[in-house]
């Protein structure tokens, strides 16, 4: 955090690296923003070394380590060896972060997010999570590579509230738990995986939890995951904040008294954003019909680093194009259907795949679903889901589809089913559907009518 900050008081660009990334992913980002110093732990130097253009990078601090090599400075003594300095008056439009995306889709591209991006963030933040004074006590599991962690550790600056910084690493829900105890953690966040692996924990009801607001982002999270979460903190506010990094990144908030009247639902879009729900025309829709939702507003990026031409596709109409297909209701909420880039056409029918995966979820011994389209010569595209199973238990696809026969369509069955071990996924967490269609693409045969493994693969 010293950092970061120290390099935004500056008027220098800030960019958090995952440190789960492979050398050679790393070295794509690196090479794109040109770094003038890099900041690593002692743990990560050997990570760092092996990136190909480590080695034309001039300052390199390692922070946590001995007192430098010749090659290294130490943080410490780094610190110790320049005087302070007069602070320039920096600009409020200025880019205060360059945040890379998670690739889902591609290489990652760089987000600029200016001083004032976060500013407003931090003020959604405050408001959706009602963090009015400075007795709550924040928990930080989101790492600061994200800009959940990031943006929300600027929001407990403002307030001047206690955060507390979780370790990162394979997450334990057990290990969760019990820092929430003994912390006295009040405004926790969380992804909808581990929010599944913490209701989970048969000693949850035993515990001493001050838990106020309990929120999930980043991910969509299924009925089921929203009904395990009411029943497990049934005393605590159930906060969705949605968006993405390009929009600093909160575009909609679901309130707790709607949690569960809203079930599904990401909630209305904040006020201090406007936004469109538009057709390929950009024309806007009818309420409760698809579109994709546009927006523009002070949280909304200024672009991509060094991508021109993927900042003007992005910004096609004077909007920002989010890429999420939405519904919206009557009353102001905001349904996801889907990606626009995920969504199926088969035979002529929209199929999109986060009502599938929502469905599917439902049955007992799914854990985790993902939803693919695969090329299908009859009709264009039939989807295809991906899932691991609870230990002990097996599905297969007569069963599956059985168990959908009417909650969903005919048109809208899987053709294929696959039992895997576990979803790809990304350092954000996101699953990887790029990682299925691979997959897919490698063990593609023909559709067997109950095809499906019965053993995870």
């Amino acid at each position: 955090m010293e950092s970061v900050f120290a390099a935004n008081s500056l008027g220098a660009m800030a960019v958090p690296l995952s440190f789960r990334l492979a050398p050679l992913e790393l070295d794509h980002i690196l090479t794109d923003c040109t770094p003038s110093a890099i900041f690593v732990d002692a743990q990560l130097l050997s990570l760092f070394e092996s990136v190909p253009c480590a080695a034309s990078i001039g300052t390199v601090i390692v922070i946590g380590g001995p007192d430098g090599d010749g090659v290294h400075a130490a943080y410490e003594k780094f610190l110790s060896a320049h005087e302070p300095i007069e602070l320039p008056d920096i600009g409020e439009e200025s880019t205060a972060l360059i945040m890379y995306t998670s690739g889902t889709t591609g290489r990652p591209k760089g987000v600029l997010l200016s001083h004032r991006n976060l500013q407003l963030q931090a003020l959604t933040c405050i408001r959706a999570m009602e963090m009015f004074d400075d007795s709550d006590i924040g928990f930080l599991t989101a790492p600061f590579f994200h800009i959940a962690g990031l943006g929300s550790m600027v929001a407990n600056i403002l307030v001047g509230g206690t955060v507390v910084i979780h370790p990162l690493g394979a997450f334990d829900p057990r290990a969760v738990l019990d820092a929430y105890e003994r912390e006295g953690a009040t405004v926790v966040f969380n992804v909808p995986q581990q929010w599944d692996l913490i209701c989970a924990q048969p000693d949850i009801g035993e515990r001493d939890l001050k838990l106020r607001i309990i929120s999930w982002g980043a991910a969509p999270a299924s009925r089921a995951t929203l009904r395990a979460m009411a029943e497990k903190f049934p005393g605590a506010l159930n906060v969705a904040v949605f968006g993405q990094t390009e929009t600093s990144p909160i575009t909609c908030v679901l309130r707790g008294e709607d949690s569960t009247r809203k079930l599904g639902s990401v909630g209305r879009p904040i006020p201090t954003i406007q936004y469109r729900i538009i057709d390929d025309a950009m024309t806007d829709v009818a309420t409760g019909e698809v579109g994709e939702i546009v927006y523009r507003g002070p949280t909304v990026t200024q672009g991509y680093w060094n991508k021109p031409k993927e900042t003007a596709e992005a910004f096609a109409g004077g909007w920002f194009h989010s890429g999420d297909l939405v519904r919206q209701d009557d009353e102001g909420f905001i349904w996801v259907v889907d990606r626009k880039k995920d969504m199926i056409i088969s035979g002529g029918e929209n199929i999109y795949c986060a009502e599938l995966e929502n469905v599917i979820a439902e049955h007992p011994s799914v854990l985790e679903v993902a939803v693919i389209g695969r090329a299908d010569d009859r009709w264009g595209q039939v989807p295809v889901a991906f899932v691991t199973v609870a230990p002990g238990t097996e599905v297969c696809l007569r069963e599956l589809t059985g168990f959908l026969d009417g909650r969903l369509a005919s048109f809208k069955m899987p053709r294929d089913l696959v039992v895997v071990a576990g979803l790809p996924r990304n350092a954000a967490g996101k699953v990887t559907k790029d990682v299925l269609r691979t997959m897919d693409e490698q063990r593609r045969g023909p559709i067997a009518p109950d095809r499906g493994r019965r053993s995870p693969s």
